[in-house]
């Protein structure tokens, strides 16, 4: 009898423990959502697009932005308290990570990725000669 009690108590244990990782695992993902659906959530969230040139203001460690949404030509306000990032405004696409704040209006980013064009675009691979 007392090892059918540990063998109960040890797969409840088992499935508690399997059912708390998979709440966490869930609560860590953000995902890709765009630019309507994001100033319903209060979640944080990824939303993409491509910057509007000339509408970012560098200020007191913030970073303000406008990024246009590709599909829907939408655009947002991101604010992003930290160090600019390098080749900003060089970039051709702009993935904000945080949450959308419906007081200001704007995406207040945690995090910033920045997807800049290629060195090498545009640039014809070498012919190798051997001999």
């Amino acid at each position: 009898m007392n090892r059918r009690l540990l063998y109960l108590a040890g797969t409840v244990l088992l499935l508690a423990f399997a059912g708390f990782a998979f709440t966490s695992f869930r609560q860590q993902l953000t995902p890709y959502v765009g630019f309507a659906e994001a100033q319903k959530s209060n979640r944080t969230l990824q939303v993409a697009g491509g910057l509007v040139k000339g509408s970012s203001d560098y200020a007191d460690g913030a970073l303000s932005f406008t990024i246009r949404e590709p599909k829907t030509s939408a655009t947002m306000r991101v604010r992003y308290r930290g160090v600019k990032p390098a080749n900003f405004e060089e970039a051709i696409s702009i993935v904000a990570i945080g949450r959308y704040s419906a007081s200001d209006g704007v995406m207040e980013a945690d995090k910033l990725l920045v997807k800049c064009p290629s060195k090498y675009q545009g640039v014809a691979p070498e012919e190798k000669t051997y001999g």
